[in-house]
């Protein structure tokens, strides 16, 4: 299993930032959503490029998280 990480997919919009799709991922693995969320700016100014009238981005989490020992399971 891979352990939990951080991704930025750059997203490509319609006018009025409406109808996203997401044109790629960044490829840069970030160890927190604090650390990608930082790294904002910068790679939307990396991936201009995207043939969409608006472009944004969105930090995303990977990978799989793991329940702490002796957790107890949420009650419905």
């Amino acid at each position: 299993m891979e352990p939990l990480f951080f991704v930025m997919a750059i997203m490509g919009c319609a006018d009025g930032n409406v109808q996203c799709t997401e044109a790629r991922i960044v490829p840069v693995r970030y160890g927190t959503m604090a650390q990608c969320r930082a790294a904002l700016p910068f790679q939307l100014s990396q991936n201009t490029d995207v043939d969409y009238p608006m472009v944004g981005a969105a930090c995303q989490k990977r990978g799989t998280s793991y329940a702490k020992a002796g957790a107890k399971p949420a009650r419905s």
